[in-house]
């Protein structure tokens, strides 16, 4: 009995599916995957199923919603030196 070429088969299968697993990537509605092809820019994707070759292509998630900062008010002086406080969000 040669164990050694069952084992193998059943590697290259367990490989496989690993590799289709991975390549596999789930974008939220509020997000974007920029896509580079060999380390290049390629693509946009949307929200949804991604597909993505492992090896060839990386993909960068990017967050589309706002981010709110909170900016300590400043007293500055105008060009006719009058003082004014200036508040952000």
């Amino acid at each position: 009995m040669d164990f050694g070429y069952d084992f193998g088969i059943g590697g290259v299968l367990l490989l496989l599916i690993a590799l289709v697993l991975a390549s596999f990537r789930i974008l939220r509605e509020y997000e974007r995957g920029v896509v580079f092809l060999l380390g290049r820019f390629w693509k946009v994707k949307g929200p949804g199923l991604v597909l993505v070759v492992p090896g060839v292509q990386q993909m960068v998630r990017v967050g589309l919603r706002t981010v709110v900062l909170d900016v300590p008010t400043q007293d500055v002086i105008s060009r006719d030196n009058v003082s004014v406080k200036v508040n952000a969000v």
